[in-house]
């Protein structure tokens, strides 16, 4: 639409043509997501892995940091930035991110996005 059309409306419009790295909400009653852009994953295996890698770091970060968990952060970030600019996590990244997992132990077993992970991450491992 243009601008003038715009002016010629009742009603005033907005038009946004792209937004990168942030989130935002206008008007009440409104609901924000975030999404990052990137690549999409290699495929669905590599998807479900990275659904479940987002919902583990975001149950870790209502935890209080322990040197364990702090370390597998790091591994599920570098696996989620692997999948979203390449597509797929690389072999040698997936066996840290299952080490991480099981250094961090009855806590990231204990939580259903943990259980997630590794059962994401047995087929890619060919577990």
């Amino acid at each position: 639409m243009t601008e003038e059309a715009d002016r010629a409306r009742s009603t005033p419009a907005v038009h946004i043509g792209s937004v990168e790295g942030s989130a935002f909400a206008i008007g009440d009653g409104n609901h924000v997501s975030y999404g990052r852009g990137g690549t999409a994953a290699a495929d669905e295996a590599q998807a479900a892995l990275l659904a479940a890698v987002a919902a583990l770091r975001a149950d870790l970060a209502r935890f209080t940091e322990t040197p364990h968990t702090v370390a597998l952060d790091a591994e599920l970030a570098a696996v989620e930035s692997e999948i979203t600019e390449g597509g797929a996590a690389s072999g040698g990244r997936l066996a840290r991110l299952r080490e991480a997992v099981d250094v961090a132990g009855p806590l990231v077993a204990a939580l259903a996005s943990g259980t997630a992970v590794l059962q994401s991450l047995a087929p890619l491992l060919g577990a």
